[in-house]
């Protein structure tokens, strides 16, 4: 009797370990997000937003090169009235490409309001079937593998993935698109910042235009401000 005294806590110790084992399990969400049609349209709208915005600020900067151009040509037989009034001008002109770049690009511009719009429903269908499977299944945390940082080896049997794809309407393994060839997937980041960033496809070449077409007004005939 006295051994089963010590032998029943010591077994419904190991059986509640054991139980609080099974309730870890962990993601992957670059892999899951790779499924969903509506990421992946909400990243190309996104894209093409962008693209055309930097036309317009290019077209602006453009502008003002031109008008400088013209004005350096023929600064000699202007008053220093029109001089002053065509300086404004270019300087007005400028001003716009940099206003405008800041009203779409910005912190709180309008790129920023339309990732809210677009994948603000995205993320909390993914995280609502993580709070139901998680409820479902007991699990006490689920980890996401994507942020790599925190997750040094990880067992494909805790791997729930596909159960959340499967949850979310979609078949594990097609997915949507895919990466251009050569193109290196951004890595360690939270599945919030990952969702944000949804110029990821054609992140590296929009930012490559996107700091030449601002650096333009440095770039220009004069650079900057008009010549006196």
């Amino acid at each position: 009797m006295r051994f089963f005294r010590y032998l029943i806590p010591f077994a419904l110790l190991l059986v509640a370990f054991q139980a609080q084992a099974q309730k870890y399990a962990y993601v992957d969400t670059e892999y899951i997000l790779q499924h969903l049609p509506e990421y992946a349209d909400a990243q190309k709208e996104l894209n093409a937003l962008a693209s055309d915005w930097l036309d317009e600020i290019e077209t602006k900067y453009e502008g003002a090169n031109q008008l400088e151009v013209a004005y350096r040509a023929e600064r000699v037989l202007l008053t220093p009235e029109m001089r002053r009034k065509r300086e404004n001008e270019i300087s007005s002109k400028r001003s716009e490409g940099t206003e405008m770049q800041k009203a779409k690009f910005g912190v709180e511009g309008e790129l920023f309001q339309k990732r809210q719009e677009l994948i603000q429903p995205i993320q909390e269908q993914l995280f609502q079937v993580l709070k139901d499977l998680a409820s479902q299944r007991q699990y006490m945390v689920i980890f996401d593998k994507a942020k790599d940082s925190n997750m040094l080896y990880t067992n494909p049997k805790y791997d729930v993935s596909d159960r959340v794809i499967k949850e979310l309407g979609y078949t594990p393994g097609e997915t949507i698109g895919g990466e251009d060839e050569g193109e290196e997937e951004e890595k360690g980041k939270s599945l919030q910042d990952r969702m944000n960033d949804t110029l990821d496809k054609g992140k590296n070449k929009l930012d490559d235009r996107k700091e030449q077409v601002i650096n333009r007004v440095n770039a220009g005939p004069g650079g900057g401000k008009p010549k006196q």
